[in-house]
């Protein structure tokens, strides 16, 4: 039984849940790696990572490289003396870090992998309408997400769940995948799997402003896919055309009607209470939505202070 000196590295909240949870399960963090802080708002005042946050109100130890391979750094990583490193959500680490502790670099990834390698497994996992997905540990090599596996665990996302709400289960799930990779590496009762490429395998590409445009050409459960797994961030979007106004909107919630119809494909049919938007096969109703300048709201209350046209289109 090896006692471990782990080192933890990690940025967003998700990472946060994960260190937490070690931490809470008494072993030992001899140092805690996260992004530099950036400038961020309006105001472009430096902002702390949510890893960082934790790090400082636990009195953890902090390095906050922005050059892995700097001899500096390295050599403050090597005097922690760590035999183990965490990785969740931080970034492509050099192989002089990796290779550094005794016992290796674990990463968690939130995908049944080798599917869902990349920068966002969660959001893509419920845009392609998989019923299923969970977390992964894999020692880290030298590409992306591609080592070798130490366990998985599955769990099932509902047909109307988001993408915040399967990040949250995720991070749960995924704390109970890291405690009991700990406890192997602790025992030496490692048994890896080689990931096997196919051709079959999907992948998490990085979300950018054009992969997350609604298509009204889609299906009406492509398109509801697509809202709910990026929502609430970073949000899909569209432009709505509606009394020779023009307004990039942020699409949050949505539902689906299935119905046949005779209207033009991004066509935009309001009630007092409701937008739906004519899709092929059917329509897709707004739930909720943020206009430009504006605060996230529902649809019915948009609809109190905004008339549309029999014009009005959505693209």
């Amino acid at each position: 039984m090896e006692k471990l000196r782990i080192v933890f590295m990690g940025t967003p909240e998700f990472a946060v849940g994960i260190l937490d949870t070690i931490i809470k399960s008494n072993y030992e963090v001899v140092g805690v790696i996260t992004a530099a802080d950036k400038p961020a708002g309006r105001g472009q005042m430096l902002k702390y990572s949510a890893v960082k946050q934790y790090a400082l109100e636990h009195n953890l130890k902090l390095l906050q490289p922005t050059n892995l391979k700097d001899e500096t750094f390295l050599s403050e990583l090597q005097s922690l003396n760590a035999n183990l490193q965490v990785v969740v959500a931080f970034r492509m680490l050099p192989e002089a870090v990796w290779r550094m502790p005794k016992l290796g670099t674990f990463n968690l990834h939130a995908s049944l992998l080798p599917n869902y390698r990349g920068a966002a497994p969660i959001n893509w996992a419920i845009i392609n309408g998989e019923t299923k997905t969970g977390v992964t540990t894999f020692f880290i090599d030298d590409k992306i997400d591609t080592g070798a596996m130490i366990l998985s665990k599955e769990i099932e996302i509902s047909a109307e769940e988001n993408a915040g709400a399967l990040h949250d289960r995720l991070m749960v799930l995924g704390s109970t995948a890291v405690i009991e990779t700990l406890a192997l590496l602790e025992k030496g009762d490692v048994k890896t799997i080689i990931q096997k490429d196919n051709s079959e395998i999907r992948t998490a590409y990085k979300l950018n402003r054009e992969n997350c445009k609604v298509d009204w050409t889609k299906s009406a459960t492509e398109i509801h896919n697509l809202i709910r797994g990026l929502s609430p961030y970073p949000c899909a979007w569209c432009i709505i055309k509606n009394n020779g106004e023009e307004w990039s909107v942020k699409l949050f919630e949505a539902k689906i009607i299935f119905e046949n119809h005779t209207l033009k494909i991004g066509q935009i049919i309001t009630s007092k209470q409701d937008i739906k938007v004519a899709v092929k096969d059917g329509f897709i109703q707004i739930v909720s939505l943020q206009l430009p300048g504006k605060k996230k709201m529902l649809t019915k209350e948009l609809l109190n202070g905004i008339t549309f046209s029999e014009k009005a289109q959505a693209e």
